[in-house]
């Protein structure tokens, strides 16, 4: 990894955790924070091999990640947190859980299903896209994380372990280390209170 990327990806990272303990200072107030607004165009493709656009976030609260399948670190415990929000909120709906692989060549739709299949989701609830390297990159860019390729970490790629939180507005109210139980429990807790507005 060259000194620019490396720079790029440790501004991320850093942005995310000072986020974080913004939306912690504010959690006693019960009003979380307002971090900018999602108004980035795509078309992703989900598991279920059927295009995704910006509207599928339409009067939704959201939680997002990034992620991919053959991740040999911290993934593994990120969806099983995630998992721990989809039964909390699999009846609730509006409530949507959008994931993104960060290894497309490998992870098609093909791969995200059967992937999905083992954590018996339904798709409308929670959505594991896959699509083009460049624009999920970029994606993950706009929401103020890190996501790119390191052939010398294993899996071969380096990106942020957080979940982005949004609300119905498509506002990001605030981010958590989807490895830290403690942190998804806040997450929960933020989610029930826009869901309550």
């Amino acid at each position: 990894m060259n000194i620019s990327s490396s720079c790029s990806l440790l501004i991320c990272l850093l942005c995310a955790i000072a986020f974080q303990c913004t939306s912690c200072s504010d959690q006693s107030a019960n009003k979380l924070p307002v971090l900018g607004t999602f108004n980035k165009d795509f078309t992703f493709t989900n598991q279920d091999n059927q295009p995704v656009t910006p509207d599928v976030f339409k009067n939704k609260v959201v939680v997002t990640d990034f992620f991919f399948t053959t991740c040999p670190s911290i993934c593994p415990i990120m969806k099983r947190q995630m998992h721990r929000i989809y039964e909390q909120f699999e009846n609730h709906p509006d409530v949507l859980l959008f994931s993104h692989t960060i290894d497309p060549e490998h992870d098609t739709a093909e791969v995200l299903h059967k992937y999905a299949e083992g954590f018996g989701i339904r798709t409308e609830k929670w959505q594991m896209v896959t699509g083009s390297q460049d624009e999920i990159f970029a994606m993950a860019k706009h929401y103020m994380l890190g996501a790119m390729k390191n052939e010398e970490v294993p899996g071969g790629y380096i990106h942020s372990g957080s979940f982005v939180l949004m609300d119905k507005q498509q506002r990001i109210r605030g981010y958590y280390n989807g490895t830290d139980a403690t942190e998804v429990d806040t997450l929960i807790t933020d989610m029930k209170t826009l869901l309550n507005d």
